[in-house]
């Protein structure tokens, strides 16, 4: 499912965000500022991988796969070898998981 090429060490995890749409339902087109807004506000996505030490203090942790919100700033941005953005933050910075 990894296929960043990026391996989180220790406490770390690697999120993919979720797409932020170009459009609106109707079908409109939303100015490339509120696209830019809605990426930075943005705080779901998929758990990828994690760091060997990541969730060792966590009663019920997250999986790879799972949904889960993240704190809006956490981390950085990295691109991995797919040329895909993905998220790499502290497991800490989880602040939710989707069921």
């Amino acid at each position: 499912m990894n296929e960043s090429g990026i391996q989180p060490v220790e406490y770390k995890v690697l999120i993919k965000p979720e797409v932020v749409e170009e459009k609106t339902a109707g079908g409109l087109f939303l100015p490339e500022q509120t696209q830019d807004k809605e990426k930075m506000a943005q705080v779901k996505g998929v758990l990828v991988a994690v760091g060997g030490n990541a969730f060792e203090d966590w009663k019920s942790p997250p999986q790879i796969g799972d949904k889960v919100y993240f704190a809006k700033y956490a981390g950085y941005v990295v691109k991995g070898e797919d040329g895909e953005e993905y998220r790499l933050a502290n497991d800490k910075d989880i602040t939710a998981i989707i069921r």
